[in-house]
């Protein structure tokens, strides 16, 4: 069905009027420094068959109760038959799982591997693999990247064997393909000269491609270059569901999330398929690391998505958990948990300021109850109490507790959003407990009526659509008039493997092509807000008597470059809205105005279509005065320098 016309939008048009204003040089409030942030979870295949760097798929096997070990997407190569074998010689305790080759005829065998729905292979990369092997065989393995259209070797090297019985014995190797591939769909071929009647164990098939920084274990570098463009300031890990676990039991644990892979057993996630837990806790603190973002750690915290609770009695286990966590993270070598992070590799802590327990506690009756009851205050108390100056935040804004923060998540439609652009403006329980804004997203078009909201039995919209991406301005806007208030907000979900995925829409959609990446329409809008941040606001006096609607706006100052800014949006409006703006602070001068657009509300990113068109102009002051006029559905930042 197609989107309700932009003529129909419940919210009436508003009157044009310009829009005058006098940006004072003091009296606003100051910034966190952490507006523009990330939240993540492996959601949408957004870790696995995501932004973690791996590139082969079910690389070991991995499996439970609620999503078996599965050959799938493994064949066989050659005169063989596959088999899961659980041996009485499994790879490790945490990987029992291998698979068994059989050669059912003399000949070439082995195993072939497509990937994430395909492997970019391209000259320019070299590409580290590894496997281990079960059985005797003193012959060499070849490990190659094949196009799966043209059957064409695009690199292939040989490994000689050091495989015997009874022992698992890891291999090696580097790819380096001889030229591009045409398109992703390629696969990797594990192969070897058997006999009939040879057996052969294969576990934690690995490839890589270069990373993001060359972070052993890391991450897909087209995909961190994009997060890196947003400039965003903080990353909320492990996020949302997937910490929580379906039952108990089956929640995100740290300790099996770090060490080598091999000691990783994995877990169900949430989404409907089996994480790796290759990207671990260490692998989150590193990402922080190599885009410079503060963590804001998430602690499971004894309640699951059955709707069900850990008692008073059961709940010990689960605050000391947290505690060896953060012991893990920021202890020194004299402490158990630190000195196990020393032997891994990381000497240096990784400071832990930020911290939420839990996730949409208040979403049932039994959640919330148990969180306001017991839960939280004991998860508060004991790491108030060991580290007192991480800032610890609630998982909902219905239940403040001490000095704690506070998250808010918000799912809607555009019209709704535009009409929360004054929501913190008077925030019950604001004072003393900062709100992150951990999740929000507009996620479905609008009805006729502006109070509605979303309606999770109807379909979700399948991009970021711009008329919902100029919302989403708008209530950021709101948000940071209210810095004193909000402490920083995150779009969610983050990520969107194009070929497998439980929600839409998404900031950033991709496949196994690097160039398929779709970065969407509110990335846009972030990116242009995540790069020109405030270190306070500034009172801006609207002196021609015209009210929010439809242009909205907040100033503000980066103290650090001495940089002014007005950051705008216009949703609704019968024609273009002027503006005059002046500053307190300058004589004159000029400034830089950036305007995004796109050619209608409904226009969306996609595969080889960005529809947003950025427009960067040079403002001189005329007596002070900086005059600019912006259109229907369009944000824009103004920045003027002293």
């Amino acid at each position: 069905m197609a989107p309700p016309s932009i003529l129909s939008l419940p919210l009436l048009a508003g009157a044009v009027s310009a829009v005058t204003l006098s940006v004072a040089s003091s009296g606003g409030n100051a910034t966190s420094g952490y507006q523009y942030g990330l939240m993540f979870e492996d959601i949408n295949h957004s870790g696995d068959g995501g932004i973690y760097a791996e590139l082969i798929q079910n690389r070991a096997f991995q499996g439970s109760d609620l999503h078996p070990s599965t050959l799938d997407p493994w064949t066989a190569v050659g005169p063989a038959e596959l088999a899961l074998d659980n041996s009485s010689s499994p790879l490790s305790s945490a990987l029992p799982t291998s698979v068994q080759v059989t050669a059912s005829a003399d000949g070439t065998v082995g195993i072939k591997n497509p990937g994430w729905w395909g492997i970019d292979v391209k000259a320019a990369n070299a590409y580290s693999g590894s496997f281990y092997a079960l059985g005797s065989y003193l012959g060499n393995f070849t490990a190659s990247l094949v196009s799966d259209i043209t059957n064409q070797t695009l690199a292939t090297t040989t490994v000689a064997s050091s495989s015997v019985a009874n022992t698992w014995t890891e291999h090696s190797f580097e790819l380096q393909p001889s030229a591009d591939a045409s398109n992703s769909n390629n696969s990797f071929l594990l192969t070897y000269e058997a006999t009939s009647g040879d057996v052969l164990n294969f576990n934690l098939i690995s490839l890589f491609p270069p990373t993001y920084k060359d972070t052993p274990n890391g991450n897909r570098e087209d995909l961190m270059e994009a997060l890196a463009g947003l400039n965003a300031k903080y990353f909320r890990i492990p996020g949302g569901n997937n910490l929580e676990g379906e039952s108990a039991g089956l929640q995100w644990n740290w300790t099996e999330t770090i060490g080598n892979l091999t000691e990783r057993p994995g877990r169900p996630g949430d989404w409907g398929y089996e994480n790796t837990d290759g990207l671990g806790l260490v692998e989150y603190m590193l990402w922080c690391q190599d885009l410079g973002l503060e963590p804001v750690l998430g602690v499971f915290a004894g309640y699951w998505l059955d709707e069900t609770a850990a008692s008073e009695a059961e709940l010990q286990q689960y605050v000391d958990s947290a505690l060896d966590e953060l012991e893990f993270l920021m202890g020194d070598s004299s402490t158990a948990w630190g000195a196990q992070r020393t032997a891994l590799g990381y000497p240096e802590p990784f400071p832990i300021k930020y911290l939420e327990v839990g996730n949409e506690d208040g979403l049932s009756t039994v959640g919330a109850d148990t969180y306001s009851g017991y839960r939280f205050s004991a998860f508060y108390d004991a790491i108030t109490a060991a580290y007192p100056d991480i800032l610890v935040f609630t998982s909902y804004t219905e239940y403040v507790y001490e000095n704690s923060g506070q998250d808010y998540h918000q799912y809607t439609r555009p019209d709704r959003f535009v009409n929360q652009f004054s929501y913190f403006d008077n925030f019950a329980n604001a004072s003393g407990h900062p709100i992150m804004v951990g999740e929000f997203a507009v996620v479905q078009n609008n009805t006729g009526n502006p109070d509605d909201g979303t309606i999770w039995s109807d379909p979700l919209n399948t991009w970021p659509y711009w008329i919902g991406s100029v919302a989403e301005a708008i209530f950021l806007l709101g948000a940071e008039r209210n810095a004193d208030r909000v402490w920083g907000v995150s779009y969610a979900p983050l990520l969107q493997n194009l070929n497998s995925y439980e929600w839409s829409p998404d900031l950033i959609s991709y496949t196994a092509d690097p160039a398929q990446t779709v970065l969407s329409t509110s990335y846009e809008v972030l990116r242009l807000f995540g790069t020109n941040t405030f270190t306070s606001t500034l009172p801006a006096d609207e002196t021609s008597g015209s009210a929010f609607g439809p242009a909205y706006w907040v100033a503000g100052v980066d103290n650090a470059t001495a940089t002014y800014y007005l950051k705008a949006a216009v949703y609704n409006s019968t024609a273009d809205v002027d503006f005059d703006v002046s500053f307190e602070a300058l004589s004159g001068g000029s400034a830089t105005l950036t305007v995004l657009t796109a050619p209608d509300g409904y226009s969306h990113n996609a595969i080889g279509s960005e529809v947003v068109t950025t427009t960067t102009s040079t403002i001189s002051a005329v007596d002070g005065v900086f005059s600019f006029s912006l259109p229907e559905l369009s944000v824009a930042v103004l920045a003027a320098k002293a």
